[in-house]
């Protein structure tokens, strides 16, 4: 033990005196340092630098519409661009842009093409079409940079997609909306089609019946239109006959207004005739009572009362023939209520016949009367007195009366005849003028009704396919009816279009929880590379300090190794020491537990120590080889850099036999954050990897001492090796 003190002494003597040894001593305490210091530097935050890194954006699109709504994806692109600085941003055409990608002074050129917004419309058609961008990359630059701006490249078409995702979402919910907007409005017309169809499902018994029928009824109907084609004729030669008819008609109604009017003259000279007769009788009679009559001159009396009466019953004759003969011709023409007039006159007419026919017979029986009884003369003459005084008030009732209404009522019923007739007679001239018309539409009717019947056998036929469909889709409306309530669709379709775009526009969120946050990349790279300056370190160390003492005779191979090995591991606590507390306080680096980052960087420093030391003392010129051996697997499988998952799978097998892997991860969680499980874990493997080189330089040592010195005496002996 006092000998491994002696060495140890005598080796710190040594470089406190001997001032070359000092400073060469002190570069290799400060190199590691500058080492793990320049790279964490370097790499302390690349990302924030990439505004630097030329990206050229050339924008050929030519701009769309959606639904009647402009769009031009380009040209917004190219405005957010702009105000972006993630990248040096160069707005240029595309054969500038392709010349400078090939030179190199763009790292890389995104081209968006001229149908590019075009092709994006086309999310709202049968066939929506992919838009492209196009991306050259220069990757010959640098090995990084391509990364870089594939990853600029792929934010762009992100933000491209989300912002398209939320304008097309807005147009369609826009459009849901207005659907919305107008299922409601239609509501009732749904529900009334909806009971339309449940209606027509249970009339299509009904419906099946109708057609049969009217199948029966076409053909009939033809038979009927045949026929009344073949009526036309003999309805033309009625047509004829009827207008025929009627001139005939009217020429005999004018014929007999024109005697009507030339005998109605005629008959008032006769009233007036009968009527002034009446008056002479009367005139007569008065005189006649008034006088003494001499009853011896009765014969005389009698033969002029009989002449009188005779002359006033052949005036009524005639007027009675007359009103007869009118009535005839007023019957022909079809009359009614002149008919009537001229009845009652005849009727009255007769009335004053039969009084004036019982006047005269009472006329006879005076000279009789005179002869048998004088007294009843008066009596006798009285009465007829009295039958002869009602005629001439009768008279004047028939003359007031034919002239107020018999007369006129005649007149207009001819009127109305005449009137009637050449209605009659333009009706039957218009319809012969349609009868050519008429005959075409019935032959234009009958090559209908043949259509007509061969569309009711097609729909009769049809029937069956009708029926079947009409139950299957008012089962299909009972079906989404019972699945689905069409007042909820609408609730669904009427959202804000503006709240449904921009949760379109970032649909999901990314609530990240940072459960050890690291600022950034350099503290990140921080562990690695400081474990790395760590073994560095002892590199340099076996590299410029010899392992074995000059007075190797004194002292036994144990001894030389740990007295030894305690100046190398105070070297490479200063070493150490130097990084960590660099690391804090010279670069920054924001570290969790800054104490135990030191206790276990020199917990580090003892285990490498180890490895490297023990190598080389026992290995000799082998060892170290083994030891830079040990550096690039360790570099490249630990995981220092890049997860071991994704490393090829011989690194993935190896990378739980290196110190490195457990340095590394021992240095992070004093970094980001310690658990303990973790930390044993590295721990208790980092000790065994120091514990088997302990045991390999304590125990081979001295066994291969000799075999080592001969081979490095052999490797001298060639002039390269010192």
């Amino acid at each position: 033990m006092n000998n491994i003190r002696k060495i140890y002494t005598n080796d710190i003597k040594n470089i406190i005196t001997n001032w070359a040894a000092a400073i060469m001593i002190g570069g290799l305490i400060v190199l590691p340092s500058l080492y793990a210091w320049l790279n964490i530097a370097a790499m302390w935050d690349p990302y924030s630098e990439t505004g630097n890194l030329p990206v050229a954006i050339v924008n050929e699109d030519q701009g769309a519409k959606i639904r009647n709504k402009d769009i031009d994806v380009g040209k917004e692109l190219v405005k957010t661009l702009k105000t972006n600085k993630s990248m040096d941003w160069h707005f240029t055409n595309r054969k500038k842009a392709m010349d400078e990608v090939d030179y190199g002074n763009y790292f890389a050129v995104i081209i968006i093409p001229k149908d590019f917004s075009e092709k994006l419309a086309t999310v709202i058609s049968a066939k929506p079409e992919k838009a492209k961008m196009e991306y050259y990359v220069n990757e010959k630059i640098n090995s990084v940079s391509p990364k870089i701006t594939q990853k600029g490249a792929s934010l762009i078409v992100e933000q491209v997609s989300s912002r398209f995702i939320s304008t097309v979402n807005g147009v369609i919910f826009d459009l849901f909306n207005e659907i919305g907007i107008e299922l409601e409005h239609d509501l009732p017309d749904i529900e009334r089609f909806e009971q339309y169809i449940f209606t027509l499902e249970n009339n299509l018994p009904e419906i099946n019946r109708v057609l049969d029928e009217s199948l029966a009824d076409a053909t009939s109907a033809e038979n009927i239109l045949n026929k009344a084609e073949g009526k036309i004729p003999e309805v033309r030669k009625l047509t004829s006959n009827g207008l025929d008819t009627i001139n005939k008609t009217t020429d005999f109604i004018t014929t007999a207004e024109d005697r009507l009017n030339a005998i109605a003259p005629t008959i008032k000279a006769d009233v007036e005739k009968v009527q002034k007769v009446s008056t002479d009788i009367n005139n007569f009679l008065n005189d006649a009572q008034n006088v003494n009559i001499d009853l011896s001159k009765g014969d005389q009396l009698q033969k002029n009362l009989q002449d009188q009466f005779n002359n006033a019953l052949q005036t009524i004759d005639t007027i009675e023939s007359s009103l007869i003969k009118l009535k005839q011709i007023n019957t022909e023409q079809g009359g009614g209520s002149g008919s009537e007039q001229l009845d009652e006159a005849i009727a009255k007419t007769g009335e004053l016949k039969a009084a004036l026919q019982t006047g005269g017979s009472q006329i006879t029986d005076i000279n009789q009367f005179l002869s048998q009884k004088k007294q009843e003369f008066k009596d006798t003459l009285e009465s007829i007195k009295d039958k002869a005084s009602t005629v001439p008030a009768k008279l004047d009732a028939f003359i007031k009366e034919y002239n107020d209404s018999i007369e006129p009522t005649i007149l207009v019923e001819v009127a109305n005849a005449k009137k009637t007739l050449s209605n009659a007679k333009a009706m039957l001239t218009e319809a012969q003028s349609t009868l050519p018309e008429v005959e075409r539409i019935l032959k234009s009717t009958q090559g209908n009704l043949k259509d007509g019947k061969k569309a009711l056998d097609y729909a009769h036929g049809q029937f069956p396919y009708v029926n079947s469909k009409v139950k299957a889709l008012a089962d299909k409306i009972r079906k989404v009816k019972s699945e689905a309530d069409i007042n909820e669709i609408i609730n669904l379709l009427r959202h804000d279009p503006n709240a449904e775009r921009n949760f379109f526009e970032e649909p999901v969120k990314l609530d990240e929880h940072k459960l050890f946050p690291i600022k950034n990349y350099g503290t990140g790279m921080t562990p690695f590379y400081t474990v790395l300056s760590i073994w560095v370190g002892a590199l340099l160390l076996i590299s410029l300090l010899a392992v074995d003492v000059h007075q190797h005779d004194l002292y036994t191979g144990k001894q030389i190794y740990f007295g030894r090995f305690l100046t190398f591991l105070t070297i490479g606590f200063l070493q150490t020491l130097i990084v960590t507390l660099g690391d804090l306080f010279i670069l920054h680096v924001s570290v969790s537990a800054p104490f135990w980052f030191v206790i276990f960087g020199l917990f580090i420093c003892i285990v490498f120590m180890l490895i490297v030391y023990s190598l080389v003392s026992v290995f000799g010129n082998v060892g170290k080889a083994m030891a830079i051996i040990m550096l690039v697997l360790q570099i490249a499988g630990s995981g220092g850099t890049y997860p071991v998952v994704l490393l090829p799978k011989f690194f993935r097998i190896i990378s739980p036999f290196l110190p490195f892997t457990y340095a590394v991860d021992l240095m992070r969680e004093a970094v980001g954050g310690i658990v303990l499980e973790r930390v044993l874990h590295d721990v208790l493997f980092l000790s065994i990897f120091g514990l088997i080189a302990l045991l390999l330089g304590t125990f081979l040592k001295e066994p291969l001492s000799k075999k080592t010195q001969a081979i490095l005496k052999k490797s001298k002996e060639s002039g390269l090796f010192h």
